[in-house]
C-alpha cells in the first residue's frame, strides 16, 4: 500500500473511532490507540511502515511536554509541597520499587524491570484532571491530593526519559557514572535554557507581539520549542526534556495562555498520531493468548497503587475517606506510560510481548477510569466506613428557625454572596447552598445561613425549606448544572419562581424550557449597563433609558441576540449550535423574493428573525409583515448559522 493510502487509512479510522468514543464519553486517547490497533500490522495491516510516522509522532510528545512545562510553576509546587513531597514523591518511588522487584522475580532483566516499574507507577494526568474539572471534584480534598501526586509524577517522567536510552548504550561505564554525567550535562543545558529564557525570550516575544501577526507568533512558539528540544538532543538528552524546560521558562510570562492556545492544535494532532503508532504495536493475539495474565496484572498493579497512595495519604495526615478516594482516582496507567513503552521498545529494552501486554492493560485501566473517578468518593466512604460527609453538620442550618418567604441561593461564590448582601440590607431571609466545604465553613463561621452540598440533592433543597421559599436564585453560571437544578427544583416545587444567572445567551432557550422564569445572561446585562451609561452621557433622559432597558429584559433581550461574525468567532461544532448570527441579505434583480411580502416568506416556520430593512439609505427597524421587498433592499436577519444560510438561499432561489 502506498504511503498516501496508508495515511488515508490512519486518518479515516482515527476520525471514525474518535467520533464513536466521544459519543460514548470515553477518552480520545483510547480512540487513537484502538485506531492504531485497527490499521496496524496486528490488525487489518493497512499501515505497515509505521516507523516513518514515529518521527512525526515524537513531535506530539515534544509539544505535550512543552504545554506541561507551561503549566508547571514553582510557586504552585511550593504551595502544595507537603502533599507533593509526602505523597507524590514517595508514591512514585515506592510503587516503582515494588513493581521492579515483582518484574525481577518474574524473570525480567533489570533494565526491563525498571521500565515496567516506571510505566506502572505513573497515572493519567490528562484523564484525571479533565474528569475532576468536569465533576467539580477538584475542590475536594481527595481531588487536591490527586493533583499533588500527578504534579510530581509529571516531573518524574523527565528523569525516566533520560534513563531509558542509557540502558541501550553499549558502554563499559557504570550506570551511576552515566547518570552523573547526564546530570552534569542536564545542569549545563538547564543553565543555558534558563538564561536564554530570562534574558532573550521575553525580548523576542515582545518584538513579535508588537508586529501583531498571529502567524508569526505561532511560528516563533514552534521555533522556540523545537530549538530547545534540539539543543537537549544534541547534548545526548531527551527532546522532550528541552521542550519541558522551554515551556517552564515561558510559563511565568504574560504570553503563557496565548502560547498554550497556539501550540494546542499541533500538540493534539501529533499526539493523536503518536498514540496511533503506539496502538499499531498492540498485539491482540498476545492478549487473547493470556487473558488471565492480563487481568491478573491489571488488578494487581491497580491494587498496589491504591494501597500505596492510601497509606501515604493517611501518614501525611489526610482523612481515611479522602485517602481512599484519591488512591482510587489514580489507580490507572497514564499516557506517559505509553510514551515510556514506545521509547523502551525503540531501544530494544522491552520485549514486544511484554510491551503489548502493558499496552492492553493500560488501555483497559484508562477505559474504566471515568467510572472510578465518578464513584471514588462513594467507594472511599464505604471502604473507610465513615459518614457520608465529614461536613455533615454543614448540611443543616445553623439555626433551625422555620423559614418562610425566603430566597434560596444555589452557589455561594462571588455573585451569590453579592446577592446575599443586598438581601440582608432589605431584611429578606435567605439560605445558600454551596459545594465548596472551605467556603461553607468560613461563611457559617461568619453567621451566614449556608448549607454544604450539591443543589441537585433533594435532601439539601428540603433542608433549605424549598416548599416555603418565595424565590430560587441559581448563581453559579454553569448551564448544564443549572438545568439539572432547575429540573430538580421544578419536580419538588412546580410554582416557585426561578432566576438563573448564565454567562451568555447560548443556552437561554434551554434554561427557559427547563423551567426558569427569568434568565440573566451576564454578557447581555453587561451590554445593557454599558448602553445605559452611553445613553446617559449623551443626554438621553434617565426615564427613557430605564424604559428601553426594561423593554429589552421583557422581550428576553431580543435586540441583543445575533451578531456579525468575525475572523476569530468560535465556529466549532459545539458553538455553532448555540450562537446566533446577524446576516445582511442584498436583494438583486434575480432574487426570488422580489415583490413578495415578509409575511409570505414564512419567517416563523424558517425560525429566523428580521432585525431591520434598509431601503434607499433609510433603516426601518422591525419592519411590518406586509412590507413588499424591492430590488436593492437589504434585509438584516438573525438566527442560527445554518437556518440563516438556508433562508438566504430561499430568498435568492426560491427553494
Amino acid at each position: 500500500m502506498s504511503s498516501h493510502l496508508e495515511i488515508l487509512a490512519i486518518l479515516t479510522s482515527a476520525v471514525l473511532i474518535v467520533w464513536l468514543f466521544r459519543r460514548l464519553h470515553l477518552p480520545a486517547i483510547l480512540a487513537y490507540l484502538v485506531a492504531g490497533m485497527l490499521v496496524g500490522e496486528h490488525g487489518l495491516a493497512l499501515a505497515h511502515e509505521h516507523v516513518d510516522y514515529e518521527h512525526f509522532a515524537e513531535l506530539g510528545i515534544v509539544f505535550l511536554l512543552f504545554t506541561l512545562g507551561l503549566e508547571f510553576s514553582l510557586p504552585k509546587l511550593m504551595a502544595m509541597r507537603h502533599l507533593v513531597v509526602a505523597v507524590g514523591s514517595l508514591q512514585v518511588g515506592i510503587s516503582l520499587i515494588v513493581f521492579l522487584i515483582i518484574a525481577l522475580f518474574l524473570g525480567q532483566s533489570f533494565a526491563s524491570s525498571l521500565v515496567i516499574g516506571g510505566i506502572l507507577a505513573l497515572s493519567s494526568t490528562a484523564i484525571v484532571i479533565r474528569q475532576l474539572s468536569e465533576t467539580g471534584a477538584m475542590k475536594r480534598k481527595s481531588g487536591q491530593i490527586a493533583v499533588a501526586v500527578l504534579l510530581f509524577q509529571d516531573v518524574a517522567v523527565v528523569p525516566l526519559l533520560i534513563i531509558i536510552p542509557m540502558f541501550a548504550q553499549d558502554s563499559d561505564t557504570s550506570m551511576i557514572y552515566a547518570l552523573l554525567f547526564a546530570l552534569v550535562k542536564g545542569v549545563f543545558v538547564v543553565g543555558i535554557l534558563l538564561s536564554v529564557g530570562k534574558w532573550v525570550l521575553p525580548r523576542l516575544f515582545n518584538l513579535v507581539a508588537q508586529v501583531r501577526t498571529d502567524e508569526l507568533f505561532v511560528l516563533t512558539t514552534l521555533l522556540v520549542t523545537l530549538v530547545a528540544s534540539a539543543l537537549t538532543q544534541w547534548f545526548g538528552l531527551s527532546m522532550a526534556l528541552g521542550a519541558f524546560l522551554a515551556g517552564m521558562m515561558l510559563g511565568e510570562s504574560q504570553y503563557k495562555h496565548q502560547l498554550e492556545a497556539d501550540i494546542r492544535p499541533y500538540r493534539d494532532i501529533l499526539l493523536g498520531l503518536f498514540f496511533v503508532t503506539v496502538g499499531m504495536k498492540l498485539n491482540l493475539a498476545v492478549l487473547f493468548a493470556s487473558p488471565f495474565t492480563m487481568f491478573s496484572l491489571l488488578i494487581g498493579f491497580m491494587l498496589v497503587k491504591i494501597l500505596v497512595i492510601k497509606s501515604l495519604a493517611i501518614k501525611a495526615g489526610e482523612q481515611t475517606k479522602d485517602a481512599w478516594a484519591s488512591a482510587i482516582m489514580l489507580a490507572q496507567m497514564g499516557e506517559f506510560g505509553f510514551v515510556l513503552i514506545a521509547l523502551a521498545t525503540q531501544v530494544n529494552i522491552l520485549p514486544p510481548d511484554i510491551a503489548s501486554l502493558l499496552l492492553g492493560v493500560g488501555v483497559i485501566s484508562m477505559a474504566i477510569t471515568p467510572y472510578m473517578i465518578d464513584h471514588a468518593r462513594q467507594m472511599g466512604l464505604w471502604l473507610s466506613n465513615e459518614q457520608p460527609d465529614d461536613t455533615q453538620e454543614l448540611s443543616t442550618l445553623p439555626n433551625n428557625n422555620e423559614l418562610k418567604d425566603h430566597v434560596i441561593i444555589c452557589g455561594f461564590g462571588r455573585i451569590g454572596q453579592t446577592v446575599s448582601r443586598f438581601l440582608k440590607q432589605e431584611a429578606i431571609d435567605f439560605v445558600a447552598i454551596d459545594i465548596d466545604p472551605l467556603r461553607t465553613t468560613k461563611a457559617r463561621e461568619a453567621g451566614e445561613n449556608v448549607l454544604f452540598g450539591s443543589s441537585r440533592q433533594n435532601e439539601l433543597l428540603e433542608a433549605a425549606h424549598l416548599s416555603t421559599a418565595k424565590l430560587v436564585v441559581i448563581a453559579f453560571g454553569q448551564d448544564k448544572q443549572s438545568i439539572d437544578v432547575i429540573q430538580k427544583v421544578r419536580s419538588m416545587s412546580p410554582d416557585v419562581p426561578i432566576l438563573v444567572r448564565t454567562r451568555n445567551d447560548d443556552q437561554l432557550d434551554a434554561l427557559q424550557e427547563a423551567g426558569a422564569n427569568q434568565v440573566v445572561p451576564e454578557s447581555l446585562e453587561g451590554s445593557l449597563m454599558l448602553v445605559s451609561q452611553v445613553l446617559s452621557l449623551t443626554g438621553v433622559p434617565f426615564s427613557r433609558i430605564m424604559r428601553r432597558v426594561q423593554k429589552e429584559r421583557k422581550n428576553h433581550y431580543n435586540h441583543l441576540h445575533g451578531f456579525f461574525q468575525g475572523e476569530h468567532t468560535d465556529m466549532s461544532p459545539d458553538a455553532i449550535d448555540r450562537i446566533e448570527f446577524a446576516n445582511a441579505i442584498i436583494i438583486t434583480d434575480d432574487s426570488f423574493c422580489v415583490g413578495h411580502s415578509l409575511k409570505s416568506l414564512n419567517l416563523q416556520s424558517r425560525r429566523v428573525n428580521v432585525v431591520a430593512l434598509r431601503r434607499d439609505g433609510v433603516e426601518i427597524e422591525e419592519p411590518e409583515d406586509d412590507v413588499i421587498l424591492k430590488v436593492q433592499d437589504t434585509l438584516v436577519v438573525r438566527g442560527k448559522p445554518r437556518r440563516v444560510e438556508r433562508f438566504e438561499r430561499y430568498m435568492q432561489e426560491g427553494r
